[in-house]
């Protein structure tokens, strides 16, 4: 694969405020990404200064969702993603991933962020095989995201279903259960949910950080406890180890011993 282009098209270009720091582009600093602004690390920077452990959270989610597609393709047979609050194009991203395994793999991102949409091109690029698609939707109209979605994967045979650090962005717990069933009833069976995001009660400091991000103005974005990110796979058959921590989570061979962080995640399987 040759690298996409990854220039921003003006008209989305001229949605982005640059003035005030973004949640998308703050996680992207994070990771180690370049789509930020100025504004954007003094924010990251505030953050890590209260909690230095953020950092280690964002990374470690991006290698969980990492080793959910990995086992996805490679030992599910899943051929088909639909990935929805995408985020920024970092290293690692769904299709990469996927279709370095089985460059066949199909691939559906769904993002509603202009910043995202700019970049949209880095998502779109895909192996001549398989396909990479954009849906510039957002998770609160599932409706829309799956109308769109049909015209790229074909629900009638398995879809792992993507949620990563998306549904804290949802401030309704029984509006992000019922956004998640909506989904799930979509696909058919032997698709998968793949769901991680910030865990209440876990790190004090970390439940304190965020509080204060989001009493600052910022878009919240809200933690949740372990019984209520299990409770997402409700009726699904859950894959060893079940929810846990992003870094318990079918750790890589060698590697060394995982932290307990304040991130959980599992993946699920739909009877």
């Amino acid at each position: 694969m040759s690298d996409p282009v990854t220039t921003p098209d003006h008209a989305a270009r001229q949605k982005i405020d640059t003035s005030v720091p973004h949640s998308a582009r703050i996680w992207n600093y994070w990771l180690g990404g370049k789509d930020n602004y100025p504004v954007d690390e003094e924010a990251g920077d505030a953050y890590t200064a209260v909690f230095p452990g953020i950092v280690t959270i964002a990374r470690s989610s991006r290698a969980f969702l990492r080793r959910n597609i990995t086992y996805l393709v490679a030992e599910a047979g899943v051929r088909q993603f639909l990935d929805i609050g995408t985020g920024l194009p970092t290293a690692d991203n769904t299709h990469e991933v996927a279709q370095r395994i089985a460059p066949e793999t199909r691939i559906v991102y769904v993002d509603n962020d202009p910043m995202v949409l700019a970049h949209a091109r880095a998502l779109l690029y895909s192996t001549p095989e398989g396909a990479t698609a954009y849906i510039d939707s957002d998770v609160l109209d599932p409706d829309s995201v799956l109308r769109e979605a049909a015209k790229t994967l074909d629900f009638d045979r398995p879809v792992a279903l993507i949620l990563s650090n998306i549904l804290g962005h949802v401030a309704d717990y029984d509006q992000a259960r019922s956004i998640v069933t909506r989904l799930m009833d979509a696909l058919p069976s032997g698709s998968y949910l793949s769901v991680n995001d910030g865990s209440r009660g876990i790190d004090p400091e970390f439940d304190r950080a965020q509080d204060a991000y989001n009493e600052s103005g910022a878009a919240p974005y809200i933690l949740r406890t372990v019984d209520q990110i299990t409770a997402f796979f409700d009726g699904l058959d859950l894959v060893d180890p079940g929810v846990v921590p992003v870094t318990h989570w079918r750790p890589e061979a060698g590697s060394a011993a995982p932290e307990l962080i304040g991130e959980h995640g599992g993946l699920a399987r739909k009877p």
